[in-house]
């Protein structure tokens, strides 16, 4: 598999400058900054398209486009948007960048946790307001120190969290799909024990079809009115209507929210909710992390067409990698 034959890649979305420049070395790169500039591309374009790289959106009726399709290179850890089964199938590998990201997605939880608690957006608004003068002290707030933090999915990242909350003595305890033969934390089997049981539920576990609606109003309810939800997975992994009538109900005490259902949009019942901290999908947003996703999702183009192998392929397709 020798880019001597000048391998024609295909990258949908805007990546930073570097991901063209560095592709160019190796291949010929067709550019679609929008996904609806793909359907601008002429059956025989499609035809000659070996490589894709992508922000996490393949599903299969744009895979079926391109016949001979080798690579997937996805850039960001979550890859729900990418139809990895049907792409196995047809023999077509789909990589990832995960690791990478590890360290500024748990920074982002931390500060999400304590935003949250400690209400530094409200106590913000409370100074710019000049209520300090006229109103004297704000209100007290919730410290972290001490607290029983669940974290759902642990994974890299959620390892990365659980290590970062040692420093504030939380206690942390997991609940996944199966437990962890090597992880010293508490496992849980039963999610809404877990949250009934926690102080702070930290939602880290991939999106699709099997962690649709996890955290539903039976969870947000164990959670309770002193409860703490944050959410750095996927929007879809929690009942965000529920969350939303949860926290106006009083029945779930405050939400740190990176992701949402219909990204851009967010409910708009949420802006006026101090106890509500949002920011907009940003948890791996730094130029650092954001360059090494970017290289990666390079290197796994360049090293496969050089000589067949990747560095991150996702769970579905290692047997097929390892082939």
């Amino acid at each position: 598999m020798s880019t001597d034959t000048i391998t024609k890649i295909l990258t949908i979305g805007t990546f930073f400058p570097s991901v063209n420049s560095d592709l160019q070395k190796s291949f010929t790169v067709v550019e679609c900054p929008n996904r609806t500039d793909v359907e601008k591309l002429s059956p025989e374009q499609c035809n000659e398209i070996e490589g894709l790289a992508t922000f996490g959106w393949a599903p299969a009726d744009l895979i079926e486009k391109f016949p001979n399709l080798k690579l997937i290179s996805s850039f960001g850890v979550g890859y729900d948007g990418v139809d990895a089964d049907h792409a196995t199938s047809n023999g077509i590998l789909v990589t990832h960048t995960p690791d990478v990201l590890n360290d500024d997605v748990a920074n982002t939880t931390i500060v999400l946790i304590l935003a949250t608690m400690r209400r530094i957006i409200a106590q913000d608004k409370y100074l710019r307001e000049g209520r300090w003068v006229t109103e004297g002290n704000a209100p007290l707030t919730k410290s972290i120190r001490g607290k029983k933090v669940g974290i759902v999915g642990l994974g890299r990242i959620g390892d990365a969290i659980a290590e970062k909350l040692s420093v504030f003595q939380c206690e942390t305890v997991y609940h996944s799909r199966n437990e962890k033969p090597d992880v010293t934390y508490r496992y849980y089997e039963n999610l809404i024990e877990m949250a009934h049981d926690c102080d702070v539920l930290v939602v880290i576990t991939p999106g699709g079809p099997a962690t649709n609606k996890l955290i539903n109003r039976d969870v947000m309810n164990a959670l309770g009115s002193e409860g703490t939800l944050i959410n750095v997975a996927r929007g879809t992994v929690v009942d965000e209507s529920e969350m939303v009538k949860a926290l106006q109900d009083g029945r779930l005490g405050a939400a740190g929210l990176d992701v949402f259902e219909d990204e851009p949009n967010v409910p708009e019942e949420l802006f006026s909710m101090e106890n509500v901290v949002l920011t907009p999908h940003v948890a791996s947003a730094t130029w650092e992390t954001r360059q090494a996703m970017s290289d990666l999702v390079v290197e796994n183009l360049v090293s496969y067409f050089s000589n067949g192998t990747v560095e991150t392929p996702v769970p579905e397709c290692v047997d097929l990698h390892g082939a």
